[in-house]
């Protein structure tokens, strides 16, 4: 099967190993329309070069001296490149994908799974750059089993916080995923959304009714906790 890519993917790569970049950067030289641009011993070497340089894709160790892999992800915010972790522990798996990486790798990684984390950073990329004048805050991308699934915000009910979970509610349906509840609200438009309960953030454009205290969305009664109560009253208008 010919795979045709529509965009030439510029890539980083970041560990403080020297011999893993070396590792990394000869499965890169692999591929078609990957380039590798540059190479970082630290997070926070990457961190200033990437506010000059911006690229596609962080091929990016997770343990490192000084900022670990995880708080660089964190620093880049919103706009941040598309981002593969390689690292030689597992347990950062949960930890890593609740900041939406397009994929995780464990070192030492194999050829057919290194082009396999490629690909899903690819989908993601062509994704990205066939949306003609799209805003940022008009879609997330949301892991739902095996797929990364493109989620329109204006779909967006509220999304309720259950245990390791959050639900993220739509009028169709909802989709379970394994995140935190600040994380999903770090992702959506603060114009759009607001945290009303450390159980919910909701769709404003999408409240119905107030009743009893509680806003109402697609019939669903939405508590609002008291220390957010004065914040929803202004946001809404309500006289």
């Amino acid at each position: 099967m010919l795979l045709v890519y529509l965009y030439h993917m510029k890539c980083l790569i970041i560990d403080d190993n020297k011999i893993a970049r070396t590792t990394m950067k000869k499965l890169a030289s692999q591929v078609n329309d990957l380039e590798v641009v540059g190479e970082c011993s630290s997070a926070m070497e990457a961190y200033n070069i990437l506010q000059q340089h911006p690229v596609d894709l962080l091929l990016l160790d997770i343990e490192m001296p000084g900022m670990t892999g995880l708080e660089l992800t964190r620093n880049l915010g919103r706009e941040r490149p598309l981002i593969i972790f390689t690292t030689s522990k597992k347990n950062y798996a949960v930890e890593a994908f609740e900041l939406n990486v397009a994929d995780y790798l464990v070192k030492p990684g194999m050829p057919a799974r290194f082009l396999l984390a490629l690909e899903k950073a690819r989908e993601l990329l062509d994704s990205n750059k066939n949306e003609i004048k799209m805003n940022e805050d008009e879609f997330i991308f949301i892991r739902d089993s095996n797929i990364v699934r493109r989620l329109k915000t204006d779909d967006i009910l509220f999304a309720e916080a259950m245990g390791d979970y959050v639900k993220i509610h739509t009028a169709q349906r909802f989709y379970a995923i394994h995140i935190t509840l600040k994380s999903v609200e770090e992702r959506l438009s603060t114009k759009k959304f607001m945290r009303v309960h450390r159980s919910y953030i909701v769709a404003l454009s999408k409240i119905d009714t107030i009743q009893e205290g509680a806003l109402v969305i697609n019939g669903k009664p939405i508590p609002v906790a008291d220390a957010y109560r004065s914040q929803v009253n202004k946001r809404m208008n309500i006289l």
